[in-house]
């Protein structure tokens, strides 16, 4: 009878786990969450999420100050971490970007959803339970960030449009003899600066050879079409910014260092946004030339010539 009993236990156990992971995915997700919204100071509002991360479980893995009213806090846990860990290239889920953001008078305070992102880098798990977490730690006003109908499948299959790149289309952008080899290399590339580049966060995964590895694109100039600026300042332009699109990544992975190539990073954070014209003014025809550039600037980072 006991033996009975702990059986039916652990099988509605994984009942009600499946069910979770299964309607968390089944939703139309929203690749940010708006967490809190009112006056006040970029900095110490960022200040203040900080120690509502730290309490809430999240090691601060890096911060970032893009430009001018953003400042951009990277988190981790075990949990993102161990998720990132079981699938191939799973890095990229490792962290979670958390945004404050002065619009006008107005600060937002906004974070990744884990749950978008866990089902556009292809993750084993959803990660729901992080983004209850977030919510728990930062609030929440609403998902937001597009208006196209996007699930799981979705997601897991995304691309722009034909002929653009999917997940598994990444830019190759060095390859060394070993992972602490290339590791060494991107470290010394972004201390140096190489393509106008810059360290923000690195995480380690936990049983493998592999690394996810934040990079601030300064550019060159104001106009150089790699940096975050320049991006941000076509794309970022509805009422409620995506400022936590940012920053950009690399992944070493054993001896080789990857990055999602531009046309996929990108879009995945602003998946309805045309091509031409909208009502906004931002467009993907106002960047036509980030892609390139940024894949060249990443190169540099990675310690490789373009």
């Amino acid at each position: 009878m006991k033996i009975f009993s702990k059986l039916s236990t652990a099988l509605l156990s994984a009942v009600v786990v499946g069910f979770s992971i299964s309607s968390a995915w089944a939703e139309n997700l929203q690749p940010f969450v708006l967490a809190s919204k009112g006056g006040g100071d970029v900095a110490a509002i960022a200040a203040d999420a900080k120690g509502k991360l730290i309490a809430g479980g999240f090691e601060i893995a890096g911060e970032y100050a893009p430009y001018a009213d953003a400042h951009i806090i990277v988190v981790t846990n075990s949990m993102l971490q161990a998720n990132a860990a079981k699938t191939d290239r799973g890095g990229y889920g490792a962290v979670a970007r958390v945004a404050v953001t002065k619009v006008g008078s107005e600060v937002q305070v906004s974070f990744t959803n884990p749950v978008y992102w866990s089902a556009t880098y292809r993750l084993a798990g959803d990660n729901a339970v992080v983004k209850a977490a977030l919510v728990s730690a930062l609030g929440k006003v609403e998902d937001y960030g597009t208006p196209k109908e996007l699930d799981k499948d979705a997601l897991n299959g995304y691309h722009y449009t034909i002929m653009m790149e999917y997940f598994d289309d990444p830019s190759d952008l060095a390859e060394y003899d070993s992972y602490n080899e290339a590791v060494a290399a991107v470290e010394a590339s972004l201390a140096e600066g190489l393509g106008a580049t810059a360290k923000v966060y690195r995480v380690d995964i936990p049983g493998k050879d592999e690394s996810v590895i934040g990079v601030a694109l300064n550019g060159q100039d104001s106009d150089d079409c790699s940096s975050d600026a320049f991006v941000m300042g076509r794309v970022d332009k509805e009422a409620i910014r995506s400022t936590a699109h940012l920053p950009y990544e690399v992944l070493v992975t054993g001896n080789k260092v990857e990055a999602l190539y531009a046309r996929f990073r990108i879009a995945i954070s602003w998946p309805h946004l045309p091509m031409i014209a909208s009502d906004t003014g931002g467009t993907f025809f106002s960047i036509m030339c980030s892609p390139d550039a940024i894949e060249e600037a990443l190169i540099m980072a990675a310690g490789e010539e373009p």
